[in-house]
C-alpha cells in the first residue's frame, strides 16, 4: 500500500480501530498527566534523617 488512503474495507476498518485506540491512549495519557510545578516543587523532608541517626 503505496498510499495514504486505505482501499480495501478491511483496511479502512483498521486503519479507524487504530486511530481510535491512539485517541483512547491520548486521552488516557493526559488524565494521568502530573503538571511540571507539581514534579519540580521541592519540598523539604527531613524525617527520613532522624531515623537514621
Amino acid at each position: 500500500m503505496q498510499g495514504n488512503e486505505p482501499t480495501s474495507r478491511a483496511e479502512q476498518c483498521e486503519a479507524a480501530e487504530r486511530e481510535a485506540a491512539k485517541q483512547r491512549l491520548l486521552a488516557q495519557a493526559e488524565a494521568e498527566r502530573v503538571p511540571v510545578d507539581d514534579t519540580t516543587r521541592a519540598v523539604p523532608d527531613r524525617r527520613w534523617r532522624r531515623d537514621q541517626r
